[in-house]
């Protein structure tokens, strides 16, 4: 029970009590954070491999990608020097090829990055059925 005379809770802690039940409070605080995220973070990979094998894919890719849009391009000047040299019509088939070649090859990337259907090939719709 409280004495008479001093309220309850003074006199009975010191100042270095006080310090210390707020470090054991902030303490405690930073536990249940730590824990809070770590269940919230993603699962970390121990292996160097598959970010390796992923940057190699990615490089396949990118050079999938890039070799596409030069045959493109190659083909239509190559298309277009040719008919110039045939028909006499110098430079206008070789600019005219050329706009065409970066064309089809900017199409033929977005063809392989899947971001195009393919020609003669229909989407299927929400349903699963091919859209008429």
């Amino acid at each position: 029970m409280a004495r008479a005379g001093k309220p309850v809770g003074t006199g009975t802690s010191t100042p270095g009590d006080a310090e210390q039940s707020a470090s054991r409070e902030l303490e405690r605080r930073r536990r249940e954070l730590e824990a809070s995220l770590a269940s919230r973070r993603p699962p970390e990979n121990d292996g160097d491999e598959a970010s390796k094998s992923s940057s190699v894919a990615g490089f396949g890719n990118a050079l999938k990608l890039s070799s596409e849009f030069i045959a493109g391009v190659v083909v239509g000047a190559g298309l277009g020097w040719v008919i110039d040299s045939w028909a006499g019509t110098s430079p206008w088939g070789l600019i005219v090829f050329l706009l065409l070649g970066f064309g089809a090859g900017v199409l033929n990337v977005l063809r392989s990055a899947g971001l195009v259907a393919h020609a003669g090939i229909r989407q299927p719709d929400k349903a699963g059925k091919p859209e008429d």
